[in-house]
């Protein structure tokens, strides 16, 4: 059976009531926009779903809400990581329990100088391997962790659960390209992340889909349908029509654009992001939104 994972899987912010408190109702009605966005997939408790600023908790919680309330409609990848080995893998049998369809870490760090070395990090997958779900390693500078190519295939042939990658170092193209052509059947799944915002480049490199934010996945998705069905020129027309967008969100906004857009489209109630993360700038909201009207997205008007 083929397993690999392509299209476009956004990661699902988090909503937070104007007082910090979880909006749980907001949770679920960002789910439900998710679907019907025409995705392939979601991730949940990521970077951009401001993994960092939940409690234990609350990252609990919100596991079981998300796959209780999606209930099969798409698969859903939940982020694990920990520097914690013994937190990782207890996160892993969680997802698994509740029906994931995979999970997805980043190597064990904490901060800039407490980090591990490439057998700690081996080692960690290994030990998450061992729960029996499928990993998706995530590539990403916020870790400060280098992940070589070599290292990569490695965990790849190895670790038999490691089958899918999501790439967005700088030059995330070039690596792509080796972790395919040295990887092999092993490395199943290749995806970009980054918004999609090297996502043709990625594309071309070798990338079967991209793990952006839930801003505008349904644009993002035709592009990548778009490469994979050979019409390369339709691909680079669509990406070109979104990438200011996608820009503005990866230069300017960060997490903070997807809940802009679901605010203003009856999604969720507000766009809330617990300090130290400061509020969109009007100016910068109001640029982004008005990048984000012409393209007509599902959540600019989901709610209204």
């Amino acid at each position: 059976m083929d397993d690999t994972l392509r299209g476009a899987w956004p990661v699902a912010p988090t909503p937070f009531h104007d007082d910090g408190t979880l909006d749980l109702d907001g949770m679920r009605r960002v789910l439900d926009c998710i679907v019907d966005q025409g995705v392939d997939g979601l991730c949940i408790l990521a970077n951009f779903s401001e993994q960092f600023l939940l409690s234990d908790e609350e990252r609990e919680r919100l596991t079981r809400l998300c796959l209780t309330h999606v209930d099969g409609r798409l698969p859903v990848i939940v982020t694990i990581s920990h520097y914690a080995t013994s937190i990782a893998v207890a996160r892993a049998r969680q997802a698994q329990a509740l029906g994931a369809a995979a999970v997805m870490m980043m190597p064990p760090y904490h901060g800039a100088l407490l980090k591990g070395t490439a057998e700690q990090t081996f080692e960690q997958v290994a030990r998450v391997g061992e729960v029996g779900i499928p990993i998706m390693i995530q590539d990403a500078p916020l870790s400060g962790v280098d992940l070589p190519v070599p290292l990569l295939v490695r965990m790849a042939r190895e670790i038999p659960m490691v089958r899918h990658f999501k790439i967005e170092c700088s030059g995330a193209a070039g690596k792509l390209r080796a972790l395919v052509a040295e990887g092999g059947e092993h490395v199943v799944s290749p995806l970009d992340g980054e918004e999609g915002i090297t996502m043709l480049a990625d594309l071309d490199a070798g990338a079967t889909g991209t793990m952006c934010s839930a801003m505008i996945p349904e644009h993002v998705r035709r592009v990548v349908t778009d490469h994979a069905a050979g019409d390369r020129e339709a691909a680079v027309a669509g990406y070109a029509r979104i990438l200011p967008a996608i820009n503005h969100e990866n230069r300017q906004c960060g997490f903070r654009a997807a809940k802009a857009a679901m605010r203003e489209g009856g999604v969720i109630a507000s766009d809330f992001c617990r300090h130290p993360v400061p509020p969109l700038a009007p100016e910068t909201r109001a640029e982004l939104l008005g990048l984000l009207r012409p393209l007509d997205p599902v959540a600019l008007r989901w709610g209204r």
